[in-house]
């Protein structure tokens, strides 16, 4: 009754004994580990068997047929048609238990054209009672469950239908959002234009008053600072010297979940959650191997059967060049410290102690990694019966068996004493399971990942070096590998970075001799010693280059790590903002006539008076939108931000005070007649005759009068561009130079391979897994709940295309209650000492079975019994006796609590869908979310929020809410920059919207820009245009600023004077300056810096140059601010510049 359940013969004696019992049920151990979980279907297979073997009606379906001496050696098994329909259609998964028998048993079904179950040659067929799947036994075991039984699960599920295109009347709805807003913006603006020619600002007098107190504070300071230059200037150097000391503790993050993910998100927790009680998920390192040989080749099978075509990838030979580079890659000896670091020092081995193989995830794995066994086969000198070919064909099938059923009886189980799934060591082939039709190899070697143990971090990576090395060196003319190790993509990265900074120095070179040369105004040949400012322009540079490393060094005293973006993007960002001031500075002095009775202290300080509050307009507004800016829940975003606001806020402390303490110092040069650089000399007194500079005169006298010409400024004000959809994500190639061996890698693996990344669903602490309740919330057997952990993973596996879940989960609770059953004689312990006692192990008569379930196992364990044998579960190896052993799989995926009272955290994993693009990433994130979010639900408050991991979301969580992080950031910045502008502008608030408006319509702009130009939306992409709003302030403030104190008597002519003095020098310290910098990056080898950086960077400033200077000018001429001269107080302030 313990092996033959339901099978009733009375008193009457059976054709079989106790030996023969125990031949058939250590033959049936290892299958009905795997069926025992259906009841209908163990019911089924234990009927045809024990039928065959002990029913004491043999003679009506049994013949034997052959005999050796006493011993029948082949009978022929006649079985009804009836039972032979029940018995295939009883549950899902009986192909893959027949595909493990560790015998070979062939049924010969000949159906006569009569009643199916009508005598067949003098024998009536078995035909006993048969269960379907659905239906309960009765004993009272339930139905199956849905993942053993198709016609159990109900309605496939089925997913939403995909969203239709989104149009207005027809057309695409961006561009008849793009019209609508085009068309607003005219009326708008027509509207503005008819609002404001009629009203005064209602805070003139407290803005004259406000204004008139920043330039008598600037002005008295500029004095100052000429007057005693020396201590200003060392003050300044003490600061920046102060500051700067902070970079001895500099740290500099390269790791991209440092980079990428917030400590406070969800994937960050999700990881340090897994991290914390898993350990740290596995290195890999992967090979995928293809063959320049077109040899592909049909195998037919001897037994009968289908030819199989076979490609070329899976010839002998090329296996065997194959298995030679594994094996090559298996000896390889690095060093670290000293010491040799050989892959058993690092690989993942799940069976160590009992077994330290290495796992390696390759097909060579089905033949024990072996020469030996690849060639082994079976044949007469006529005939080959077996070879690899069908070993491989029944690998595939059932890669946990340890004897294939061909005549070669090897093992498929890998030498690591796990199975090597076919998905993941094929690719390239057609359909689900046409593994034959593999056009590539895919070898993954699993190394050790370390918690805070940097001694055997390094010696994985030492490893991982050396293997890198040798692949680079590999050649073989019939095999083409692509490789990537889990250091691959830094390493590139910093050799990416190293070789950049040529390029980089080049750029800024051209910038900084373009600065030292611009600087200067030459009144004649014979003056170009003294009238030029080359000292005073690297002066200039280096308090730019100052004011970074001070900010650096004040974040570095707070223990705040830099990241490359802060290294690459402020220094640009900074020398923009800093040289626009530097040459509002010196050309408004070069422009400037002293007035009579006026000193040279006095001179600079009216002028540092005048400018100063512009200065201080848009490097304050910079400031305060980037600090702001550091609300972004993203770590670039927001150290870039805290760093590049607090750079800019310095260096217009150190340009209002140590720059103009040098320009008071080089101009008494310049009066004294001494050349630049070589002051000590003095050369002969000649007569100076002041000239205005070209670019001066070419904005005054051709530039603004042609711009704000009558039928010029319509032209202008509706050339505005229009933005579509931006894609979302970051190109994994990109951040690749483009000759990296990764590359290949890449395009290989979107290429070729069928699996994507592996997922964990997590279940939190606080599960009961020792109650009913929460067993059926969690397994996919007998019993469990329909909407269990996996059974809804199962479900979301029906439709991969929609949910990217691939496979149904390990479960390592239903293969423990697998294991716990008495028919899987795998839960055995010593009865004296209660000891494990493991299933390949010697019994004796103290050796006892474990938990006494039902006969049909149909209980589970619970309690105390569940806890008791659970350690010893986790801890049993698979054999050939006991498959079902958790050591090698779920080790890690348990974690007891101390003294094995409980269980703690636990998870389920699968795999997603091959992944290719960032958008396949960030859905396959949001699926798995909300896939969880549903397990959540259902399983009450036993679980958190979400319990998914996987190994890419702390990358690609950024991507969920990085529109709603671009929003605000870009919103946030521009609400800065309006409050600031208002308040420092003198309370004009409508002259603080159109600043904002034009930044908004910069922003517009470089949407579309990067929609036309393929850049799509990502972490690198927010900082520069973060920045943007940065440079796009310097654009426009400074314009809106001069045109605010012009008192010429209409909006045009103050706009034209407004752009002839500022527009000029703003377009020679930021477009001219930027310019041939920028196009040197279009020559680096970076992708990332031709894409987010040259090609970003040349938008913000053609864009800013256009919006400031042609469009704000325009837009001011017919909607600035108007001023009332009787007031006096701005008319009296440009009478006195002498304008």
């Amino acid at each position: 009754q313990e092996l033959c359940p339901g099978l009733d013969y009375d008193n009457r004696s059976l054709c079989c004994d106790a030996a023969q019992l125990r031949t058939l049920k250590g033959s049936l151990e290892l299958p009905l580990q795997f069926l025992s979980r259906c009841p209908a279907c163990f019911f089924n297979l234990m009927t045809l068997f024990c039928e065959l073997t002990c029913s004491p009606r043999q003679s009506l379906f049994v013949n034997a047929t052959k005999f050796n001496a006493s011993n029948v050696v082949e009978v022929q098994y006649y079985i009804g048609q009836t039972f032979t329909n029940g018995e295939l259609t009883g549950g899902r998964n009986q192909r893959t238990v027949f595909g493990i028998f560790p015998h070979v048993v062939f049924f010969t079904l000949r159906l006569p054209r009569r009643s199916p179950d009508d005598p067949v040659s003098g024998f009536t067929p078995m035909d006993n009672q048969t269960f379907g799947c659905t239906e309960g036994l009765e004993d009272g075991s339930g139905p199956c469950s849905c993942q053993d039984c198709s016609k159990a699960c109900g309605p496939k599920p089925q997913p939403p239908p995909l969203p239709p295109p989104w149009t207005i009347l027809g057309m695409d709805a961006m561009v008849v959002i793009m019209w609508i807003a085009y068309v607003a913006f005219l009326l708008v603006f027509a509207g503005a234009v008819v609002g404001v020619w009629s009203n005064a600002s209602c805070c003139e007098t407290l803005g004259e008053r406000f204004e008139s107190a920043l330039r008598s504070l600037f002005s008295s300071w500029g004095s100052f600072c000429v007057r005693r230059p020396l201590p200003v200037i060392l003050g300044s150097l003490a600061l920046v010297a102060a500051s700067s000391a902070g970079l001895v503790y500099m740290r500099i993050t390269t790791d991209p979940v440092e980079l990428w993910s917030a400590a406070s998100s969800q994937a960050r927790q999700e990881k340090d959650y897994f991290d914390s009680h898993f350990g740290p998920f596995f290195r890999s390192t992967q090979l995928i191997i293809t063959t320049t040989l077109n040899d592909p080749f049909m195998y037919s099978p001897y037994l009968g059967g289908s030819d199989v075509p076979f490609t070329s990838v899976l010839g002998k030979e090329v296996l065997h060049q194959v298995l030679d580079l594994q094996l090559a890659i298996e000896g390889l000896v690095a060093t670290y410290e000293g010491e040799d670091v050989t892959l058993k020092d690092v690989c993942l081995a799940p069976l160590a102690p009992y077994n330290n193989n290495c796992t390696i995830l390759s097909v060579l794995n089905y033949f024990q990694n072996s020469h030996a066994m690849l060639d082994h086969e079976i044949g007469d000198g006529f005939w080959v019966y077996a070879d690899f070919h069908s070993h491989f064909l029944y690998c595939v099938s059932a890669p946990a068996s340890l004897n294939d059923t061909t005549m070669l009886h090897d093992p498929c189980l890998g030498t690591f004493g796990g199975p090597v799934f076919p998905w993941l060591a094929l690719g390239g082939y057609d359909g689900k399971t046409n593994y034959n039709n593999a056009t590539a190899l895919v070898i993954t070697f699993p190394l050790n990942n370390y918690l805070n143990d940097s001694v055997r971090e390094g010696k994985a990576l030492a490893w991982e070096k050396e293997f890198i090395g040798f692949m680079k060196n590999f050649s073989n003319p019939n095999l083409t590998v692509a490789f990537s190790a889990e250091r691959s993509v830094e390493d590139e990265i910093n050799r990416e970075s190293d070789s950049d900074i040529s390029t980089i120095v080049i750029s800024y070179a051209i910038m900084f001799l373009y600065i030292s040369l611009a600087l200067g105004h030459i009144q004649s040949f014979r003056r170009i010693l003294v009238d030029s400012k080359i000292s005073l322009g690297i002066a200039g540079i280096l308090i730019v280059l100052t004011s970074v490393s001070s900010s650096l060094g004040i974040f570095s005293y707070a223990g705040v790590p830099l990241t490359l973006i802060v290294i690459e993007v402020i220094p640009f960002l900074v020398l923009a903002v800093g040289v626009d001031n530097i040459f509002i500075i010196v050309q408004t002095y070069q422009r400037d006539e002293r007035m009579p009775q006026e000193e040279l202290h006095q001179q600079i300080g009216r002028i540092l008076g005048d400018i100063a509050p512009s200065l201080f307009l848009s490097s304050f507004s910079e400031t305060v939108a980037f600090f702001l800016g550091a609300l972004s829940s993203m770590p670039a975003v927001r150290t870039f931000s805290l760093f590049a606001g607090l750079a800019v806020f310095i260096d217009f402390l150190l340009q209002i005070s140590c720059f103009v303490s040098l320009l008071g110092l080089d101009a008494r040069r310049q009066e004294g007649n001494r050349p630049d650089i070589f002051c000590c000399a003095k050369l002969p007194a000649t007569q100076e005759t002041r000239t205005e500079g070209f670019l001066f005169r070419f904005f005054k006298k051709a530039y603004a009068p042609f711009v704000l010409k009558e039928w010029v400024r319509p032209v202008v004000v509706r050339l505005i561009a229009t933005v579509n959809k931006v894609e979302i994500g970051l190109d994994q190639k990109l951040s690749m130079p483009d000759d990296s061996y990764v590359l290949q890698y890449f395009e290989k693996l979107s290429q070729f391979l069928h699996t994507g990344a592996p997922v964990y669903f997590v279940v939190e602490d606080g599960l009961n897994y020792s109650s009913p309740d929460g067993q059926n919330a969690v397994c996919g057997g007998v019993g469990c709940n329909n909407d269990s952990l996996v059974q809804q993973v199962y479900s979301a596996s029906l439709i991969s295309n929609y949910t990217t879940i691939a496979y149904t989960p390990s479960s390592w609770l239903d293969d423990y209650f697998d294991w716990v059953k008495p028919q899987s004689t795998c839960c055995r312990y010593y009865n004296s000492s209660g000891e494990f006692c493991n299933a390949s192990g010697e019994t004796g008569s103290d050796t006892l079975k474990g938990p006494r379930l039902s006969s049909l196992g149909k209980q589970r364990p619970e309690g105390e019994d569940f806890m008791h044998f659970l350690p010893m579960f986790l801890s049993d190896n698979p054999n050939a006796k006991c498959g079902k052993g958790g050591h090698a799989a779920y080790a890690t995926a348990v974690d007891l609590y101390p003294n094995n009272t409980g269980v703690g955290a636990t998870y389920f994993m699968t795999y997603h869908t091959i992944l290719k693009e960032s958008a396949d990433y960030i859905d396959a994130l949001r699926m798995a979310r909300v896939l969880a979010g549903n397990i959540s639900q259902a399983m009450g408050c036993w679980v958190g929020s979400d319990p998914t991991l996987g190994v890419f979301y702390v990358f690609y969580e950024q991507y969920l809410t990085i529109a709603h992080d671009t929003a605000l950031n870009l919103g946030v910045s521009l609400a800065a920059i309006f409050v600031v502008t208002a308040v420092l502008l003198g309370f004009e608030l409508w002259s603080a919207l159109l600043v904002c408006v034009t930044i908004a319509m910069i922003l517009v702009n470089m949407f579309g820009v990067m929609w036309l130009w393929g850049i799509s939306l990502n972490a690198v992409s927010l900082v520069n245009l973060v920045m943007s709003v940065g440079i796009s302030v310097e654009f426009c403030s400074h314009i809106v600023r001069a045109f605010s104190v012009s008192v010429k008597k209409n909006r045009v002519e103050r706009a034209q004077e407004a752009l002839a003095h500022m527009g000029s020098s703003v377009f020679s310290g930021i477009t001219l300056t930027k310019f041939g910098g920028i196009l040197i990056l279009a020559l680096s080898k970076s992708q990332i810096f031709q894409v987010f950086y040259f090609r970003m960077y040349l938008a913000i400033v053609l864009l800013g140059a256009a919006h400031g200077l042609v469009f704000l000018p325009v837009l001011l001429s017919y909607v600035g601010e108007e001023t009332f001269p009787e007031s006096g107080s701005k008319a009296g302030f440009w009478e006195l510049r002498g304008f």
